[in-house]
């Protein structure tokens, strides 16, 4: 049986170093664990150990005195991983041609396998179907390392909360929901969090948590999508759509804002509602019809931002063909340099099949600090200067970013398509 252990200046193995695995190990370190920040991009790790990070939430500054004090080890090699008390994975979930891919889950579930040992606590955080952690997560675990979850070592799930560029909400003041395969788990996964998290809050069984996710996403989607159509059924009936959302926001109960856009990105929206779809259909034999149609919306937003650009140019005596068009904000939304997901690429693509000259200008998302996103690789990067949008025959707002100064691209844009409602001008038009 389990020993129960104090949760102080414990061994941590963080498995995945990207935009919620750096955050959660560096927070771990802070408050005193011995922490070990495992990935398999070395790149990625060379940069972690010269102190250099790639994701904005963690500063560098953040990162130099626990490298310092060796409270914090990144590192390729899983050797580094033995000997851990609490490990916790928080790699990637991708979609393949629809379905989902388990593949990064099942080797950092292999990986430490090799290296569990009695007493020990493993968290699976990655966004995944309900059922991952006790049909597939925890199965591999006791396959590769002979020994028994609940009787050898503790096993749960935590769901990621973590918001690119949020500053408000952060890691550390995030409600935390934990579950656990017993009670004994629960309540080891609830004492380590509650060293790094002001609010831990424990649910029944890992399906319910590993389901919270997926219902927080989905949530978002459904209702983006809503709101995106309907600024496609506003435009044509000759309706600001943005005044009717100001409007109904202001009713004090039984509404919450959600706003159009050229798109969602992230891992969230375009890929964990379809997990939960995608589980539906497999073990009950029938559509999530609403996760479904919020995808059909959304998905076809940057076609429609890309219609909408054509009728604002012919308006202007324009062919879409050979003229310049300058996207501002490649990130898939406003303050981060999150791009993966980006509905910017699909529109880039879009207008650069049609014969348009396409231009980019993000000041987050930078070669060197940022992994390109697929479709983003070619585009010419330039700076936003009154010169580079005077030679514009359009400028596409995408992400809107305080860091952009919108007086400068009112004052020098002839033709503004506005995807965030930040502009206003007889030369602007909004989503």
């Amino acid at each position: 049986m389990i020993n129960n252990r104090t949760f102080q200046q414990l061994r941590v193995v963080v498995v995945g170093q990207g935009y919620v695995g750096l955050p959660l190990a560096v927070r771990a370190a802070e408050v005193g664990h011995q922490v070990v920040g495992f990935d398999v991009d070395a790149s990625r790790v060379k940069r972690l150990t010269y102190g250099e990070s790639y994701i904005e939430d963690i500063s560098d500054s953040r990162l130099a005195p626990l490298l310092a004090a060796s409270a914090y080890h990144p590192t390729i090699d899983e050797s580094d991983c033995a000997d851990f008390d609490v490990a916790i994975v928080t790699v990637p979930t991708p979609l393949r041609d629809g379905a989902p891919d388990l593949s990064h889950v099942e080797d950092a579930a292999r990986m430490l396998g090799r290296h569990l040992t009695h007493g020990a606590t493993v968290v699976l955080e990655s966004t995944t179907y309900p059922g991952t952690t006790e049909e597939v997560f925890g199965p591999l675990l006791e396959h590769v390392s002979g020994l028994a979850a609940g009787q050898d070592f503790h096993l749960g799930y935590s769901p990621e909360r973590i918001d690119p560029g949020n500053s408000a909400w952060r890691l550390e003041n995030t409600p935390k929901v934990i579950s656990g395969i017993d009670p004994a788990s629960k309540e080891a996964i609830h004492h380590f969090y509650a060293s790094l998290v002001e609010t831990v809050i424990p649910v029944a069984r890992c399906r319910e948590a590993e389901l919270a996710k997926l219902l927080e996403n989905t949530f978002r989607h459904v209702n983006i999508a809503l709101a995106n159509e309907l600024a496609i059924f506003a435009h044509e009936l000759d309706i600001d759509v943005w005044s009717a959302i100001d409007a109904a926001s202001t009713k004090p109960f039984g509404f919450m804002r959600f706003t159009p856009g050229p798109g969602v990105g992230g891992h969230c929206l375009p890929i964990d509602p379809s997990y939960l779809s995608w589980r539906v259909q497999r073990t009950l034999g029938r559509n999530f019809r609403f996760v479904e149609l919020a995808n059909d919306v959304n998905n076809h937003m940057p076609d429609y931002v890309v219609r909408r650009l054509v009728d604002g140019l012919n308006k202007r005596r324009k062919s879409l063909n050979g003229s310049r068009i300058l996207l501002l904000g490649l990130a898939y939304k406003a303050n981060t340099g999150d791009a993966r997901e980006t509905p910017a690429a699909r529109i880039a693509e879009l207008l650069i099949s049609m014969g348009a000259e396409v231009q980019a200008a993000d000041p987050h998302v930078i070669d060197d600090a940022h992994p390109r996103a697929a479709g983003l690789e070619n585009l010419q990067r330039v700076e936003v200067t009154p010169e580079c949008l005077a030679a514009a025959d359009a400028v596409v707002l995408l992400a809107d970013h305080d860091a952009f100064e919108y007086p400068l691209i009112t004052t020098h844009a002839p033709y503004i398509l506005d995807c965030r409602h930040r502009l206003a001008g007889a030369h602007v038009d909004s989503l």
